[in-house]
């Protein structure tokens, strides 16, 4: 999407300026109208004539769509018009982008258009799945009921992130502090403890030369080192934005264990869960699989899922190419294919969800188990090293001693 500024009139007659994102200027233009804004002046922005425009708390969490969409619920049970409980939300909402895009569909409803059709308009800040639940609401007339089972989802989906975040949170922490420390013992310490021990005219030990040689080069050739370090990570970002990239280092998470049981667990919880959401608001299972696809962080179970969905149109079970992708246990599978034949499909689903949201944190507790040992040695190796680069000296020159 391109950018475009834009002058216009608002619905009172006041002057506006502001940026909008669209395919084309034409598009632009019509979700300008759309708003209720009068347009005057609309250009193409560049690089250089881009507003640097920072929005608080970036786009909305899970966590604010929960609160949304629970705030939601409650207003319509009290009896407020949906206009009004748009403009209410878009009042008290603390996420910049989230306000904006509420209040813009509080102007398009008021046009005449449909909750589901304006919440579209805005996809970086209300996913599909959202949609498709309002959208199913509003076609059933259950809205409440669909925005409550979304609350729930992200509710969900925020827990299971959360968990995730925070057992990463020591391993980084404890990696920088580690960082911290190598860089002060290579560029301070060790070169003042070699210093000493060349005055007293000691000959080195090969370890001692070493860290000492690695001290040196940070020290007098950091500004060569520095950039290359910098392209090495500028490298690797574009790559992994790549479809080579993305692939690489998503098959390389499936192929350490202790991610491979994470991710998997992780997937089957999502997808047991969205699936139920979708299914009860009587969203089609085909549309339902291809949006569950969609909300995937893994390349691999967005296209095992895709794959899925080309199955069930030939007429295939869901739970066969679940099975055959291999990137499943067999429960999820197992479960599926029960309620298929049954005819509880969601039930089914609903029950993997919440056995699978207890397997992410029994996942997330083993993985911080088995991480903090292998922290612990790597670090005990390093610092083994220095400590050795710092005796070694000593000990030979006690030797020397000890032969006099």
């Amino acid at each position: 999407m391109a950018a475009f500024g834009y002058e216009a009139l608002d619905s009172a007659g006041k002057n506006v300026k502001g940026s909008i994102e669209a395919d084309s200027i034409e598009q632009a233009r019509q979700e300008l109208k759309r708003q209720g804004l009068v347009v005057l002046d609309i250009t193409k922005q560049s690089l250089f004539t881009k507003d640097l425009n920072f929005k608080i708390g970036g786009y909305p969490t899970p966590r604010d769509l929960s609160v949304f969409c629970r705030q939601f619920v409650s207003m319509s049970k009290a009896g407020v018009t949906l206009v009004d409980t748009l403009k209410m939300l878009s009042e008290q909402t603390e996420n910049e982008r989230l306000q904006e895009a509420t209040e813009g569909v509080r102007v398009s409803v008021e046009k005449g258009e449909t909750l589901a059709h304006s919440l579209e308009a805005y996809p970086k800040i209300f996913p599909e799945l959202l949609v498709k639940m309002v959208a199913a609401g509003e076609a059933s007339g259950s809205l409440e009921v669909a925005l409550e089972r979304m609350a729930i989802h992200f509710e969900k989906s925020a827990k299971t992130k959360a968990l995730v975040k925070k057992a990463m949170i020591y391993p980084i922490a404890v990696c920088c502090v580690a960082i911290g420390v190598v860089i002060v013992m290579l560029t301070v310490v060790i070169p003042n403890y070699t210093d000493m021990f060349a005055d007293m005219g000691t000959e080195l030990p090969a370890i001692t030369k070493a860290v000492a040689a690695c001290s040196d080069f940070i020290i007098t050739k950091w500004f060569i080192l520095l950039p290359i370090i910098i392209v090495i990570a500028v490298l690797l970002k574009m790559f992994a934005q790549t479809d080579q990239g993305i692939h690489f280092f998503h098959k390389m998470q499936l192929s350490i264990p202790m991610f491979r049981n994470l991710i998997m667990k992780q997937a089957s919880s999502q997808v047991a869960r969205t699936m139920c959401t979708l299914l009860a608001a009587g969203v089609p299972l085909v549309e339902a699989v291809n949006i569950v696809s969609e909300t995937m962080d893994n390349v691999y179970y967005k296209e095992a899922l895709q794959n899925c969905k080309n199955e069930i149109i030939i007429g295939q079970p869901f739970s066969r190419p679940l099975q055959e992708c291999g990137l499943f246990p067999p429960m999820v599978y197992h479960m599926t294919r029960i309620g298929e034949e049954t005819g509880n499909t969601e039930e089914m689903l609903s029950t993997l969800a919440d056995y699978y949201d207890e397997e992410v944190e029994v996942a997330v507790q083993a993985f911080m188990a088995a991480l903090e040992p292998m922290i612990i040695i790597v670090l005990a190796g390093v610092v083994l090293v220095l400590v050795g680069a710092c005796m070694a000296p000593m000990l030979t020159m006690y030797q020397a001693l000890d032969q006099l």
